[in-house]
């Protein structure tokens, strides 16, 4: 990774954020657009469109969190391709508090 590619990561900052039914859009200061798809973020994926739609944007839009989701994402980890790393055993905790199976 040459040095450009290491300032454009550190320097991604969100503008705007869209989630669908399946997708995950990140809309950049410097006009990039991310897209991942929404599976790769189960607790996004698990949420009601309201609780997808309450996202706040931290570190002047380096980071998004989601705060009823408990989900918290940076632009450098979607830039990366980088997917969640929850456990499938913290997952299964976090559906069964919000009375999921």
């Amino acid at each position: 990774m040459n040095s450009s590619t290491l300032i454009e990561l550190q320097e991604g900052r969100a503008r705007r954020v869209q989630v669908t039914e399946d997708m995950l859009t990140v809309e950049l200061e410097d006009g990039r657009v991310i897209s991942v798809p929404l599976v790769w973020y189960p607790r996004l994926w698990y949420g009601t469109p309201e609780e997808r739609a309450h996202v706040v944007l931290l570190g002047d839009g380096r980071y998004l969190h989601w705060p009823e989701l408990d989900e918290d994402l940076s632009v450098q980890g979607l830039l990366l391709g980088k997917k969640s790393g929850e456990s499938a055993r913290s997952l299964q905790r976090w559906l069964e508090s919000r009375g999921q199976h």
